[in-house]
């Protein structure tokens, strides 16, 4: 998955980043609301993550803009106002949820998979399933059968992105575009790197193959009935 974070402080964000990062989100970060804005409309982003105090343009303008754009993305607001009316005006404007300064990163992780999960209607709000393989999006533990597959952070967000879209054949940039940031260059080869190293743990010991390469188009994960 892959978010957006819009905040000033160069401490609070190398906290954030640090922690989404380990736990396999790739995250492009805007020191102000202007920038922040910019990326909001032109990159696509699986959740944004917006202080309410920026230079340039403040978090509240950025969101009421972004929301007049058509853009659904969802919105987790940071900010030091503690009132009842500042939280009220922040998610009338347009955030989804609002978190207020100084916060516990594990509260901050459990939001944003909350609204995640919300945007992407799983209906089973804790878990993906493919076949016999399956992803504990709480636990983070992976399954195929009975054996635990031991996954890298990365690794678990392919996987996520590819199971959230199991039947559908996503192309290399769709890939990169959730889950990696934008610093990586299109003419990498690390996405068919990671498939080939995704395949020997969810694939090579079982006889039903779940990852396919569609030539020429992308991946899909789906249940291989011919096999």
């Amino acid at each position: 998955m892959r978010l957006l974070l819009v905040e000033d402080d160069s401490k609070i964000a190398l906290f954030i980043k640090k922690g989404l990062k380990e736990e396999g989100f790739a995250v492009d970060h805007a020191e102000d609301g202007n920038d922040g804005l910019h990326l909001a409309l032109y990159e696509p982003y699986d959740l944004a993550i917006i202080d309410l105090m920026l230079p340039g343009l403040d978090g509240l303008s950025l969101i009421r803009q972004l929301r007049e754009s058509g853009s659904s993305v969802p919105v987790l607001i940071l900010s030091a106002r503690r009132s009842v009316d500042e939280r009220v005006e922040g998610l009338r404007t347009g955030g989804d949820d609002y978190l207020v300064k100084p916060f516990a990163f594990s509260e901050l992780l459990a939001r944003c998979q909350a609204l995640i999960r919300r945007a992407g209607r799983v209906a089973d709000p804790s878990s993906l399933t493919c076949a016999d393989l399956s992803l504990n999006l709480l636990t983070r533990k992976v399954f195929r059968g009975e054996k635990e597959i031991d996954l890298q952070p990365l690794e678990f967000s392919l996987l996520e992105y590819l199971m959230r879209n199991a039947g559908r054949v996503v192309s290399k940039t769709m890939i990169m575009e959730h889950v990696w940031d934008y610093n990586f260059s299109p003419q990498t080869n690390v996405v068919e790197a990671r498939i080939c190293y995704l395949r020997d743990k969810i694939d090579k010991d079982f006889e039903r193959k779940l990852i396919h390469t569609v030539r020429g188009v992308g991946y899909v994960l789906k249940e291989d009935t011919a096999a």
